[in-house]
């Protein structure tokens, strides 16, 4: 088969490394990039043997692309996938897919009106860890579900907020440590737990100086009747590993900083545990896997390959990505939430 010809648009710090998984893979080939910064397109083109541009208008126009990278500002997802899914182009976006649901709602719209693919990263629903916890969770291991929880305890210097004009901005990142940092584990633990029903929640900004929150806690109500938190924040020096745990009447299990550091289910035990449980220890994620929580360019280019990986899978086998739109549509709803529930100090019903 001839390779998928893919364009990417935006260079920066997550750009660099879809560019190194995407040439990862046999059937792919990284053709050209575009940002509105030569110098950074150039270098990443040069790199990977890619054409260079400036525009990303001038790139669909003179190139034939199978796929199409988003990989800029979060507010500005919407109008960049939009405008190569017009031209096209199968298209995939990093997270968020959008800041608003409305841009997200014409994303969907256009992608059924062009008949394209569209798919956003969520990469770590591609770790062996949580495909191994979701397969659990589908064959009823966990009896059931009972609450579950996600702790996103990072760190970002205010460097790093004054490095980009839109970082921490309402306008094109959406939010803070929600809308940016967490929204990874946010949808992992709606994957797991299933649809959320109702939030009440807490934002703030404790340790930056910046338009939108640093800190979060969020009480859920899952549609199943389980009960779950969410506590993120960016002013966790110097930066832990991200924590999602699942508590279900017959087994418990814990992620620790992607890897899964706790499983135990009542169906392998020999003998029942007493009426008072057993005290079971987690066990500690390893010191290196934490990296990621101070700084993104350490992460491996792995698991972004394998969702591109099942992008051109869909688009061979005219399927669907694991993570089309309406996934990814979903953590951005409970992240609006939180952000309405913090606002108005009420409890929020999501439809």
């Amino acid at each position: 088969m001839e390779k998928l010809r893919f364009g990417l648009v935006g260079c920066g710090v997550i750009g660099p490394l879809h560019a190194e998984a995407i040439t990862s893979l046999p059937d792919a080939q990284l053709a050209a990039v575009t940002d509105i910064v030569a110098e950074r397109a150039e270098k990443l083109a040069s790199q990977y043997g890619a054409r260079a541009y400036t525009d990303m208008n001038v790139m669909l126009a003179r190139e034939k692309l199978d796929v199409v990278t988003i990989c800029t500002p979060s507010g500005m997802h919407g109008e960049h996938a939009c405008c190569a899914m017009c031209a096209g182009c199968h298209v995939i976006v990093e997270k968020p897919m959008e800041i608003r649901l409305d841009t997200i709602d014409k994303m969907l719209h256009v992608q059924k009106e062009q008949g394209v693919k569209l798919a956003v990263i969520s990469q770590h629903r591609f770790d062996p860890s949580s495909q191994k916890l979701r397969a659990l969770i589908d064959e009823g291991a966990f009896g059931r579900l009972v609450m579950g929880n996600a702790l996103i305890p990072w760190w970002r210097s205010q460097t790093y907020y004054d490095s980009g004009a839109w970082r921490g901005t309402w306008e094109l990142d959406g939010g803070g440590v929600l809308m940016n940092q967490s929204i990874h584990t946010i949808d992992l633990l709606q994957w797991m737990m299933g649809p959320v029903k109702s939030i009440s929640a807490y934002t703030d900004t404790l340790a930056h100086r910046m338009e939108t929150e640093d800190a979060s806690v969020a009480v859920l109500r899952f549609a199943n009747g389980a009960l779950g938190t969410i506590a993120a924040t960016t002013a966790a020096y110097p930066g832990l590993g991200t924590r999602l745990e699942v508590f279900g009447d017959k087994g418990s299990a814990v992620i620790e900083a992607d890897e899964l550091s706790f499983l135990h289910l009542a169906r392998d035990e020999k003998e029942a545990v007493g009426a008072y449980g057993a005290n079971v220890s987690t066990s500690k994620a390893r010191e290196e896997a934490s990296s990621v929580a101070s700084n993104p360019s350490a992460q491996a280019a792995t698991s972004h390959a394998l969702q591109i990986a099942d992008m051109i899978r869909a688009i061979r086998e005219d399927g669907t990505p694991l993570v089309d739109g309406y996934a990814a549509r979903k953590p951005v709803e409970i992240i609006l939430g939180i952000y309405e529930s913090s606002r108005t100090g009420k409890e929020i019903i999501l439809p």
